[in-house]
């Protein structure tokens, strides 16, 4: 490394008052009239690149690259790029910080300072993913819930409260305080860092998707795998293709009573249909005046439904107002509006704006957007308000699919009778059993949750009630929710609705949202049967390229209705009673448990009958947007922001009375079943591996379209007859107390066995059946994926995976990558993967290879039974990034598919066997 080459353009910021607010690097002090067009995003990578330029991890070159964004950015160059920071959920945080001391134990065994697997950025650690929905519609929801948190991950918490004092640079936020997101957004996000006396901007990456809801406040942040992240910790740079960037320009204004949630809908669809995977989203125009930043915010939230690594909101004074809100100091203030203007990446809308060049160009005009939501199985298929019935209709004649349940006409009106509780009750197919106010894309938005409230005051008082048999929940992303719903007085009538507030984190959004009733799960499973359907084009929830297949498969005969106000609806996420899934605004969630159905149309079909006879109808109960805007008015203070943060500083009792071990080096408890030292640096040695091919390898799992990684790594229950469940009952753990697999992402020897876990998963080996078994092909065994999967480990044999378009959609979740590893994978080919899960499978030493445009498994005639051989060179040196190779089968047939490792980093990654390998041996200095 050498002195940084752009210290001529290192400037003095000073203050308007006198002093200074100290040094930053200054982009105009280039004099280079391509940076006034470079999107603002675009300038927070080249701002990076400036200042860490050493001419060893980053290059003069690298920073040309960005500069010359607009002539570059198309042919998929790659740059270095170094974050500010890393941000961590526990689900992800415990896996993370179990690597880190896994790394040190690693460092001090071959030799090396241990104390330098140490963060060299901040590390944001947000406990927000333990929160179960086990108690609802009571008072004591929170803190019965919060015990029953504790008992449950005493062990997972007591382990990170020994990371935040075992490592330096790591703040640990205590679980009751928020939803990580909401808590970046209101509190952690800096907008710019003033780091010994030099000024940049914030940009974070976090190991969760959703960690572009800060891009919403002008913080470049988007996510990424576990091990990237973990590398990034460790002064690592990350190896990016230096993105396109669509501008999405907004016009005009939403129109009375449409909400936040039905825009993000409406743009999230458009994106989608426009194809934006891998590009920077950049919002301008002159309707982001009329945006609040929690509207932004909850747009940037759902980049990855939309596709997108960033929906980027360059900061304005509606930024700086929202930071003056949230109780960030005046001064602070005033460094970030006096860097970003010195610095030409602040927006202001009263002085002629300087056109920015964008790689494709959207428009949308706000007054356009209706209410809306969207469902029943993905995120983007909106569904205008007004064609919801008929929508819901046609969802129950198609074929199974994304947009099908093939109930035949004659059994579309069955009702299932039951007792709830000693009252006789009954469920039809649309019936809603879960309504939900959750998950950080709603929760953050005064709007929305005030909105909410006066749903629910309205209803209240005109007398309607929820079933209760609804299981109704609300999960506020932060104490602050809490404090504005009790000053407007509102929060009452949510109770009195049943939503309770059942705890702070993320609940049914990512499957923790507990039972529902023994009499209710009964009356949809119990008439359960076995079907024989002949479809075309799909199988159970996957897409399967137009055959016709013969599917034979369990299922429950009614397709209860879950509505959520959240981003993500795959089947068999939210619960697995609950086929149809909507994500919908929390005052649409309010409206539909009043409803409790989804098959109805609001503008004709009464909600309900009120106190005094009289039929209710939808437009009865709706709030105007100047109602809810004079609510949040009065309601919404700086002070709250300023005391919830306060207190979460301060931990609660339970989380400070935890008792930790000392010392930097962590003494594992072979008995544990939440934390274990994982195997990756078993028999490391100095010297890299170097690269692997495939040998007669067996496929272990063959696929369709949109495989996720709740299904290759399911972070909900634990069914009781899987290969996990099997090993915490040798283990002395009662079923009772198995918990979710993403609380027990600490323990390697559970996730490798809920590998491929999903109870939704479709085999194409098992012509048909749903589940997560496979065939073991050398004997034709039908077995679990895991009993397979070691089976042929032990015999030496290596595996493969066959798979689609979009493979490893959804969360970003790096035992996606760590689990199949573990099980002897040894390639993914795909039609297609998603950004974090390709990158992840590399950082795991997993080939990921992409079939040939308009070829696939199907089209190759190719049925998983075949042994696939993948020659690869040696030496490294040999392999390009996206070079094509031939993939041979013992059938004597043969194709060519396309290398996935798509920078020259990655390549060094796979010549050491993986990403944290690369970083040991890089740090004790070994050679490269």
């Amino acid at each position: 490394a050498s002195a940084n080459p752009f210290n001529s353009i290192l400037k003095t910021l000073e203050k308007p008052q006198g002093g200074e607010f100290g040094k930053y690097y200054s982009l105009p002090a280039l004099n280079d009239p391509r940076i006034d067009k470079l999107p603002y995003s675009i300038k927070i990578l080249l701002e990076s690149a400036i200042r860490n330029c050493d001419e060893f991890q980053v290059k003069s070159k690298d920073v040309e690259k960005i500069i010359d964004w607009e002539n570059t950015s198309p042919k998929q160059v790659e740059i270095p790029f170094k974050p500010a920071r890393v941000l961590l959920q526990d689900f992800t945080g415990v896996p993370a910080v179990v690597d880190l001391a896994c790394m040190r134990d690693a460092m001090n065994k071959l030799g090396g300072d241990s104390n330098k697997i140490n963060p060299l950025v901040p590390v944001d650690l947000v406990i927000d993913h333990s929160v179960q929905v086990d108690v609802a519609r009571s008072e004591n929801a929170v803190q019965a819930n919060m015990e029953l948190e504790f008992q449950r991950n005493k062990e997972r918490f007591a382990f990170l409260k020994w990371g935040s004092s075992a490592f330096d640079n790591m703040l640990v936020v205590p679980p009751g305080s928020g939803i990580v997101h909401q808590v970046n957004l209101e509190y952690l996000g800096r907008v710019v860092f003033n780091t010994n006396g030099v000024l940049y901007p914030d940009s974070v990456v976090g190991t969760d998707s959703h960690t572009t809801m800060i891009d919403g406040l002008g913080v470049a942040g988007w996510g990424v795998g576990g091990i990237e992240a973990e590398a990034a910790m460790l002064g690592q740079p990350m190896s990016m293709v230096l993105p396109g960037v669509v501008g999405f320009k907004l016009l005009g204004k939403l129109r009375d009573g449409v909400t936040a949630t039905d825009l993000v809908l409406t743009v999230t669809q458009m994106l989608r249909k426009h194809g934006v995977v891998g590009k920077f989203v950049e919002f301008y125009g002159e309707g982001m005046s009329e945006l609040s930043l929690a509207d932004r915010a909850t747009i940037a939230n759902m980049s990855p439904e939309y596709g997108a690594t960033m929906g980027f909101f360059p900061v304005d004074h509606v930024t700086l107002q929202y930071l003056q809100l949230t109780g960030r100091s005046d001064e602070t203030v005033a460094m970030i509006e006096s860097y970003l203007r010195a610095n030409k990446m602040f927006v202001d809308y009263n002085e002629p704006q300087i056109e920015k060049v964008y790689s494709s160009y959207l428009q949308l005009k706000l007054e356009e957007v209706e209410p809306c939501i969207s469902g029943p199985k993905r995120p983007h298929d909106r569904v205008p308000l007004k064609e919801m019935k008929v929508d819901w209709q046609a969802c129950l004649d198609n074929r199974v699919g994304f947009k099908g349940f093939a109930i035949p006409k004659e059994s579309q009106d069955k009702a299932a009778k039951f007792s709830f509780h000693g009252t006789p009750a009954e469920l039809r197919h649309g019936d809603v059993v879960i309504a939900a106010i959750t998950s950080c894309t709603n929760t953050s938005n005064p709007s929305v949750m005030l909105g909410a409230a006066l749903v629910a005051k309205k209803a209240c008082e005109l007398g309607l009630e929820v079933k209760p048999w609804i299981k109704t929940s609300l999960a506020p992303g932060s104490g602050v929710v809490t404090k504005y719903l009790q000053k407007s007085g509102l929060q009452k009538y949510l109770n009195q609705l049943g939503f309770h507030i059942v705890g702070y984190g993320c609940t049914t959004c990512i499957g923790n949202s507990g039972d529902i009733d023994e009499s209710v799960a009964s009356a949809i499973s119990e008439n359960g049967k076995f079907f024989n359907e002949n479809i075309l084009g799909y199988t159970c929830i996957r897409m399967l390229e137009a055959d016709i297949l013969a599917v034979f498969y369990m299922r429950p005969d009614m397709v209860a209705a879950a509505v959520l106000s959240g981003n993500r609806n795959f089947e068999g996420r939210v619960h697995p009673l609950t086929r149809a899934n909507y994500l919908a605004s929390p005052p649409l969630v309010v409206a539909y448990a009043l409803a409790g159905t989804v098959d109805i149309d609001f503008e004709t079909e009464p909600i309900g009958t009120g106190k005094d006879g009289k039929k209710i109808f939808f437009r009865d109960i709706w709030p105007s947007s100047e109602e809810v805007a004079n609510v949040v008015q009065y309601s919404v203070l700086p002070d709250m922001f300023k005391a919830t943060y306060e207190a979460i500083t301060k931990g609660n009792p339970m989380w400070n009375q935890l008792s930790v071990p000392s010392g930097s080096l962590y003494a594992w408890s072979p008995r544990s079943t939440y934390i274990h030292e994982p195997p990756y640096f078993k028999d490391m040695t100095m010297s890299p591996p170097g690269p692997h091919g495939v040998k007669d390898a067996y496929c272990l799992l063959n696929f369709g379209d949109s495989i996720t990684t709740d299904h290759i790594s399911p972070a909900g229950s634990i069914h009781k007859d899987s290969p996990a469940a099997k090993f915490l009952l040798e283990h002395g753990v009662d079923r009772r107390d198995f918990n979710s697999y993403g609380s027990r992402r600490g323990n390697d020897e559970i996730m490798a066995r809920g590998t491929f876990a999903n109870i939704r998963l479709v085999n194409k080996l098992l012509k048909g059946e749903v589940g997560p078994k496979t065939i073991h092909i050398p004997t034709g065994e039908k077995l679990s994926v895991y009993d397979a999967a070691m089976r042929y480990k032990t015999a030496g044999q290596d595996t493969i995976i066959l798979a689609g378009a979009e493979y490893g959609s959804g969360s970003s979740r790096d035992w996606a990558a760590k689990g199949p590893m573990l099980l002897g994978v040894k390639a993914v080919i795909a039609k297609s993967f998603e950004r974090i899960h390709r990158s992840n499978l590399v950082g795991m030493g997993i080939i990921p290879l992409c079939f040939k445009s308009g070829e696939d498994a199907d089209t190759l005639g190719l049925t998983g039974h075949e042994r696939y051989t993948i020659d690869l060179p040696s030496c490294v040196s040999e392999i390009r990034p996206g070079q094509d190779v031939t993939v041979a089968t013992d059938s004597g047939r043969s194709f060519t598919c396309t290398v996935r490792f798509d920078t020259e980093v990655e390549l060094a990654y796979f010549n050491h066997g993986g990403i944290l390998q690369y970083v040991i041996r890089n740090l004790i200095g070994s050679k490269q």
